[in-house]
């Protein structure tokens, strides 16, 4: 997902150059703990290579929260972490580090 400036809809109301951060900076308030899920490819260390992504930028993440949930045919891992994220700037942060690892599929 990128963050460009296109519009974005909100109840069928469009807001020219707002990204999804800024409508989802709305939504929800910080602090707060967020549920990510990242979905890729099916290797060892895929839930410590997520850790380490999510640990650079939240350093009392706790990979006890972690679920994982293999695809149906093991092709793919999702994980899903809890994060106590103290900002929009953080939670964009770790967004920006795990979609850009290269075992990443998709991230919610």
């Amino acid at each position: 997902m990128s963050e460009s400036k296109k519009s974005v809809s909100i109840n069928n109301v469009s807001v020219p150059g707002e990204s999804v951060f800024d409508r989802l900076e709305r939504l929800i308030s910080f602090p707060t703990v967020y549920p990510l899920k990242v979905m890729g490819l099916r290797v060892d260390d895929f839930a410590t290579q997520m850790v380490e992504c999510v640990c650079t930028h939240i350093q009392d993440f706790d990979p006890s929260s972690i679920e994982m949930r293999a695809s149906s045919k093991g092709t793919y891992l999702s994980v899903t972490m809890s994060l106590n994220v103290q900002s929009r700037d953080q939670l964009e942060a770790v967004y920006k580090a795990v979609s850009a690892h290269p075992l990443v599929k998709v991230v919610l």
